[in-house]
């Protein structure tokens, strides 16, 4: 089933109200930036999307290994760099806090199944993006 994301933008600072059909966060750019800061920006929500499946993998598999943990956290850190050509190149650093009763082993196994979650593979898969065309609303 493909994931549908539609983005309402309001004329203040580049604030976004960003709905699923179901559920709406907003979406915005620091002030920096000239926006109003007032929601995450694109990039915070890529990672949070990451971040948000790293950790939910993790607790999957403690759940199917039956696995007694508790808090799991994440701590993503991007950094952009552009190469001669224009190209960008991003690294994203993460790092994965979980409580909880199980050994080192079970620890570093869920660390790693981290690594495997389905935004990680789509990120690093590949990509066709469409370029954008125009949308009539009474479509």
């Amino acid at each position: 089933m493909a994931t549908k994301i539609n983005i309402k933008n309001l004329p203040v600072g580049y604030q976004s109200i960003i709905s699923n059909g179901h559920h709406s966060i907003v979406g915005d750019e620091p002030l920096h930036s000239k926006g109003t800061d007032l929601g995450l920006s694109p990039t915070e929500l890529v990672l949070s999307g990451l971040a948000m499946c790293k950790v939910a993998t993790v607790r999957f598999i403690a759940r199917k290994k039956n696995y007694k943990i508790g808090n799991v956290d994440a701590h993503l850190e991007q950094k952009v760099k552009r190469g001669n050509n224009g190209q960008l190149s991003t690294e994203v650093e993460v790092a994965i806090s979980i409580e909880g009763d199980i050994t080192e082993s079970q620890r570093r196994e869920l660390i790693e199944e981290a690594d495997h979650c389905y935004i990680h593979r789509m990120l690093n898969g590949d990509w066709d993006i469409a370029s954008a065309k125009e949308w009539n609303l009474e479509e």
